[in-house]
């Protein structure tokens, strides 16, 4: 089972954990044009591993493949980010089939949920919580 974890939580245990990793699975084009989280002041690199490819948003079928060749363990905490917390979510449960045993889910996303007026980045979130991130 994956565990939500929100993002000042994952936040905390990427800076207590020295092999603790966090995996981007968005598109290149958000990570270009929306951010990432930056983990600079950790030590750390946010690893970009795409879940689907974009247009056709086709599941990356080497998405675990792409894991190991990263150098990602099967014992390492592992914590998964998307915009919103669904296709971290199936990215983190095929890593936990695929042998992996401590994946974790970023609840709420890089972006969060919409607000009242259907934007994102106000109602949690890694951005809306006041995490560290760049853009470009």
């Amino acid at each position: 089972m994956v565990e939500n974890v929100a993002p000042t939580d994952v936040w905390t245990a990427l800076s207590a954990d020295p092999a603790a990793v966090l995996v981007d699975v968005r598109t290149d084009a958000e990570w270009n044009f929306v951010g990432v989280p930056d983990l600079s002041s950790v030590g750390k690199e946010t690893l970009l591993i795409s879940w689907q490819s974009y247009p056709r948003m086709e599941v990356n079928a080497d998405f675990v493949g792409h894991l190991k060749r990263a150098g990602v363990g099967p014992e390492q905490s592992v914590y998964f980010i998307c915009r919103s917390g669904a296709r971290s979510m199936a990215a983190a449960q095929a890593a936990a089939q695929a042998g992996y045993r401590r994946v974790f889910n970023v609840a709420t996303g890089f972006e969060g949920g919409l607000d009242g007026t259907k934007h994102r980045g106000t109602v949690g979130g890694w951005k809306a919580d006041g995490l560290a991130w760049k853009q470009g």
